[in-house]
């Protein structure tokens, strides 16, 4: 029999004193009430992953089911501007109460915090992690369904602190078709996999345009690898949505929950399933 090393991490010994891994995930506050939870992330920046969190919280509100978003995005917030959020958020000593959408979703953002939407936020890692942590910890969530958690773009502090602290219960990465951008997909997902997170579906944001006038669609970007990447991971659900201008002026006009559009419909059923 080999001697113990009393690192139970290399050790084979089946012995009284092994222990688990210490669990890292924080408890909600004690007010809230979360049944489940999908990270919405990008291996990069610009290819629309805010844009996804707001449409599938809509769509699920849509579908009858209590959302909210938690912006992970402390340096890059834009979750409030697409729903039009204009006050800011409100505490008292038990917490922090998220603002409400003209819908009812609850949003959590450090521009609901910021005397101007404006100011920057000039932190280091640790310290946007840990603001990240605080939106789960000390918000008072009501009765929520379906968070989303709108995830800063990389493999960095942010995404590792939420994929730790929070039971995540599984992610949506958002691409689009350049070919740089299908590698920076697969860092994503090694790194869902490395944190044992399951990846719900793959959604390739401006995949195409519809000509108005020929009603063919042309790849502006592209041919797409979303199909490729998704078969390589096991991912049976993949979306696609089109360049739209009425799209894209909604999210400017804060009116986003009055969106028309199928195009997550399939990610939407795939997420529905998770309750």
């Amino acid at each position: 029999m080999s001697e113990c090393t009393h690192n139970c991490s290399t050790c084979s010994q089946n012995c009284s004193s092994r222990q688990e891994p210490e669990s890292l995930i924080e408890k909600p506050h004690e007010l809230s009430n979360i049944k489940k939870v999908i990270g919405v992330v990008s291996g990069k920046g610009g290819v629309g992953k805010s844009l996804v969190t707001t449409l599938l919280s809509v769509t699920m509100q849509r579908k009858g089911y209590q959302t909210a978003i938690l912006d992970a995005d402390i340096t890059g917030p834009s979750i409030p501007k697409a729903f039009g959020i204009k006050e800011k958020a409100q505490g008292t000593e038990n917490g922090i109460f998220p603002c409400k959408t003209k819908t009812g979703i609850e949003i959590m953002s450090v521009n609901l915090l910021l005397e101007n939407d404006t100011d920057p936020v000039v932190w280091r890692g640790p310290v946007i992690a840990g603001a990240v942590k605080q939106f789960w910890t000390d918000v008072i969530w009501n009765d929520v369904d379906f968070m989303f958690v709108d995830m800063p773009p990389g493999t960095g502090d942010v995404p590792l602190t939420v994929f730790q602290s929070i039971p995540v219960d599984g992610i949506v990465i958002v691409a689009s078709p350049q070919e740089l951008v299908g590698m920076i997909v697969e860092k994503a997902a090694k790194m869902a996999e490395l944190m044992n997170i399951p990846i719900i579906a793959l959604a390739e944001n401006m995949a195409y345009f519809l000509c108005p006038d020929c009603g063919k669609k042309h790849s502006i970007f592209g041919e797409s690898h979303i199909e490729e990447i998704a078969k390589a991971y096991g991912v049976d659900t993949v979306a696609q949505i089109p360049i739209n201008n009425k799209l894209a002026a909604a999210v400017d006009a804060g009116a986003i929950e009055l969106f028309e559009g199928d195009w997550l419909d399939s990610v939407a059923d795939k997420i529905e399933k998770l309750l």
